[in-house]
């Protein structure tokens, strides 16, 4: 026998659980549009996410007023989008983080290519070259990585080379620093050996403390540096892939580079060891 009101609350079940799915559909669609380019223009801000301790890229100065190599990037970013920034600071193991949980558009952080950060990131065209380098004082120079067997190398958590050296030099002990400064501080005082980073980053580091030098200048794969976009962002990553190509023919990276990196690094580096072209 039909009964009515075993049907009217079958019903009511299924229209309720259709305005669920709806709303839950709606609003993760909001979320994708949230930080679209048209979105972001209409807003008038767009949120990025750099570095305030490394210099050359990203770092605050003692006017409070943000420099770098990526800072001139993201600034040059937002006047074609016409809008103003909104600097989110982080540390290397927060960019992905800072993407992920909406907190930015775009990671301008001396963010490294890994296949692994392409799981849970979408990178634009890159624009930087680098590799891992060691650091280490003159006085006890490290110039091949078998000599961090039993010894202390400080690296900062979420990098490729704390990656790196987990994998391929388990016998290095790893003393791992939630910031650049902390690590290059633990570095200088003695504490460790050695100090693995961008290599990039390691040449105007030692220019700036001449009792320490690069004794391996590149270890590894070399990789590239590009702009992080949140996973399936596919506008704001499209526009961002379109600049990076207009800034290159423009001759904004060599411009970039003179100013904010040819005057921290030693005479021996060259653009071409830097720049994508």
């Amino acid at each position: 026998m039909f009964n009515i009101k075993k049907a009217s609350a079958a019903a009511l079940a299924v229209v309720t659980l259709a305005s669920i799915a709806a709303c839950g559909s709606s609003g993760s669609s909001q979320g994708q549009q949230a930080d679209s380019v048209a979105q972001i223009k209409k807003s008038g801000t767009i949120r990025i996410a750099t570095f305030g301790d490394l210099p050359p890229y990203g770092y605050v100065k003692n006017d409070g007023t943000r420099a770098g190599y990526d800072v001139a990037l993201g600034t040059q970013i937002a006047k074609d989008l016409g809008v103003k920034i909104k600097w989110v600071q982080v540390n290397a193991d927060g960019r992905v983080d800072s993407l992920k949980s909406n907190k930015v558009d775009m990671v301008l952080a001396n963010f490294t290519v890994t296949d692994e950060r392409k799981q849970v990131v979408d990178f634009a065209s890159p624009y930087m070259k680098v590799s891992i380098g060691v650091v280490s004082p003159k006085k006890a120079v490290i110039s091949d990585a078998s000599q961090l067997n039993g010894k202390e190398l400080a690296v900062t958590k979420g990098t490729t080379a704390e990656a790196f050296f987990t994998e391929k030099y388990p016998d290095a002990s790893l003393q791992k620093f939630d910031s650049k400064t902390q690590q290059f501080q633990a570095f200088k005082d003695g504490r460790v050996a050695a100090l693995a980073d961008d290599n990039t980053y390691l040449y105007a580091w030692a220019k700036d403390n001449p009792s320490f030098t690069v004794g391996i200048k590149n270890i590894g794969d070399e990789s590239t540096i590009a702009p992080g976009i949140r996973k399936g962002n596919t506008d704001l990553l499209k526009w961002t892939n379109d600049e990076i190509k207009k800034l290159t023919a423009d001759g904004f990276f060599d411009k970039a580079y003179e100013t904010e990196l040819a005057p921290s690094f030693t005479s021996d580096i060259k653009p071409d060891d830097v720049i994508i072209k």
